[in-house]
């Protein structure tokens, strides 16, 4: 079990270290630089675009063990089989794992003007998210009177 848990153990800091490195981009994503473009000089003007900057993370880690408590069951007493097998067999154990996963997201939201007439912030319109969120209104509109609907013939 020593060599087992040895094993485990190793595969688990390995994991932190990755996942260490994984989150030090991810913030990386939220700096500044990643918010404001470098600025674009066109003339007496200057464009900067300024985005929305998402990031998340998320890590899970897991260990385990085993030893046999008890005297060993019968087949009789459990109900399955290999349990029982392995337990008569003096069963012991270990187990480990862990996973992650993350995600950045950007998208334009302005775009900032500087020019002789003074500073500008001109707002990046998403038209389709403007679109999706009509349509889940719509739809979710259209769901309630439905129900509502049903509910006043009774």
């Amino acid at each position: 079990m020593g060599q087992k848990f040895e094993d485990i153990v190793v595969s688990t800091v390995k994991t932190q270290e990755d996942g260490k490195e994984l989150m030090e981009k991810l913030i990386a994503v939220a700096q500044p630089s990643s918010v404001f473009s470098t600025p674009i000089i066109a003339g007496d003007y200057t464009l900067i675009t300024a985005s929305e900057v998402s990031a998340g993370v998320g890590f899970g880690f897991g260990m385990g063990g085993g030893t046999m408590v008890g005297p060993p069951e019968t087949e009789a007493e459990s109900a399955d089989p290999d349990e029982a097998e392995a337990t008569a067999e003096g069963g012991s154990g270990f187990g480990g794992g862990g996973g992650g996963g993350g995600f950045s997201m950007g998208r334009p939201v302005a775009v900032i003007s500087i020019g002789p007439a003074g500073v500008r912030v001109e707002p990046v319109r998403d038209v389709t998210k403007v679109a999706v969120a009509f349509l889940t209104v719509a739809g979710s509109m259209l769901l309630m009177l439905s129900k509502m609907r049903r509910i006043s013939r009774f």
